[in-house]
């Protein structure tokens, strides 16, 4: 069973940054694919961005030059960096393991249908 702990949200100005974590309980990131979603009040929860195993990265075109994914598998930690933040960057930001697929040789955005384990989820803020 994975389990999956978030951590590293707050309240931001904007333009500012933040830096989400995402410890695993069990060595996950070398068999499944890693992904960042959030969920804002009333709206569906959508893919951020994700990376396979092999170091392959996607991102929703809402935050490509922005945020940064990355995963160190000696601490079984996954990571979102999040620069230049905005103010409808505000969500709940949840990290999970699942599979990925390939689409015209690129990794495509994650989708949540595809993802089983789920973190309880970290507050991000950005206020103008």
């Amino acid at each position: 069973q994975v389990q999956l702990a978030e951590s590293g949200g707050g309240s931001v100005q904007a333009g500012g940054s933040l830096r989400l974590s995402c410890a695993a309980s069990t060595y996950t990131y070398s068999s499944h694919c890693m992904g960042w979603f959030r969920q804002a009040p009333g709206k569906e929860r959508e893919g951020v961005a994700a990376i396979d195993s092999d170091g392959s990265t996607s991102y929703a075109d809402s935050v490509k030059g922005r945020f940064t994914i990355s995963q160190d598998n000696g601490k079984n930690t996954l990571y979102l960096q999040m620069n230049s933040l905005k103010p409808e960057d505000t969500a709940m930001y949840y990290c999970a393991a699942g599979a990925c697929y390939f689409w015209g040789g690129s990794l495509a955005p994650p989708d949540r249908r595809n993802f089983g384990y789920w973190g309880q989820g970290t507050q991000v803020t950005v206020s103008s």
